[in-house]
């Protein structure tokens, strides 16, 4: 099949950390090519925090100012499609879109996010980013001192329940079956007035993805207005892998203080390299991908 385009940089994934090393790359003269199929993955929340001058507004305010903030530099270039493969080449790499258009490029930065693996319980996916939060540094300061509960077990509940007791002093944790906490862990939790709840987990009830009450098993509720859950995840692209870039232990991509990969030439950033999951944090760390990869051609051209 025809190779396109040439790039100088291929970005897979347009939202904030894709953005970000767009603008990086568009101030530093490469011509780049953004590669995004318009799914990210807080599309359900309603209000980004802790982002310094954007603090409030709606992901989507800020993705579509900062599109248009990188559009208006001109060697940088958008294409909305799903990238679905990758492969190494002699000048560099080459990306594949669903649509069947192959772009090649020197280098390639994956700002690709993860996939979280919801829990088998009905309501919570329609609750998630809304009321059932991943990040109290993120949504905590709006839900401080409601009544909150952790959905957890084991030493995750029990770290995810120490967390969260800063922001709320009426707190449960729902272990969803029996506790697999440790005597220490129950006695340390129940010292801190913090309830242990063992029933099982039927569903979620809901007003528009704004928690209610969480009913049972054996048909009982408890009413709550906020719940936090530490889920487990993969890979929202698996063309990193494909093309030879190491994992961590606990799954995301593994890259250097530079955000490179370790496949020379092949940078990640956002979601998909650390837990520490703020627009904030995506944005910086895309901003560094940007301008590692650029002092890379520079130097290597020079």
């Amino acid at each position: 099949m025809k190779v396109n385009k040439q790039f100088d940089v291929i970005i897979v994934g347009g939202s904030y950390s894709g953005l970000a090393a767009g603008m990086a790359l568009g101030r530093a003269l490469k011509n780049v090519l953004i590669i995004d199929s318009g799914k990210p993955c807080n599309a359900q929340t309603p209000q980004s925090h802790n982002f310094l001058t954007q603090d409030g507004k709606t992901p989507t305010e800020i993705a579509s100012l900062g599109k248009q903030q990188v559009q208006m530099y001109s060697t940088v270039a958008f294409f909305n499609g799903l990238a679905i493969n990758g492969k190494k080449t002699e000048n560099g790499f080459e990306i594949q879109i669903d649509s069947g258009e192959i772009f090649s490029a020197e280098k390639l930065i994956f700002a690709t996010g993860i996939k979280d693996a919801m829990p088998a319980i009905e309501g919570f996916k329609d609750c998630w980013g809304i009321s059932v939060l991943h990040c109290p540094y993120c949504h905590g300061y709006e839900v401080r001192n409601e009544k909150t509960g952790i959905l957890g077990n084991g030493d995750h509940g029990y770290e995810l329940s120490i967390l969260i007791s800063n922001w709320t002093n009426d707190l449960v944790l729902f272990t969803n079956g029996k506790s697999a906490l440790t005597v220490e862990q129950t006695e340390k939790l129940k010292k801190h007035h913090i309830k242990i709840e063992e029933k099982e987990v039927g569903r979620l009830e809901h007003s528009n993805g704004y928690l209610q009450n969480i009913v049972f098993k054996d048909g009982t509720k408890s009413s709550l207005k906020v719940m936090y859950s530490r889920n487990s995840f993969k890979q929202h692209c698996f063309i990193p892998e494909t093309l030879g870039c190491q994992l961590t232990d606990e799954g995301y991509i593994k890259v250097d203080p530079f955000q490179e990969t370790t496949v020379q030439g092949v940078f990640a950033c956002g979601d998909n390299v650390t837990r520490i999951r703020t627009v904030a944090n995506a944005v910086a760390m895309g901003t560094s991908a940007g301008m590692t990869a650029s002092k890379k051609m520079i130097l290597e051209q020079f």
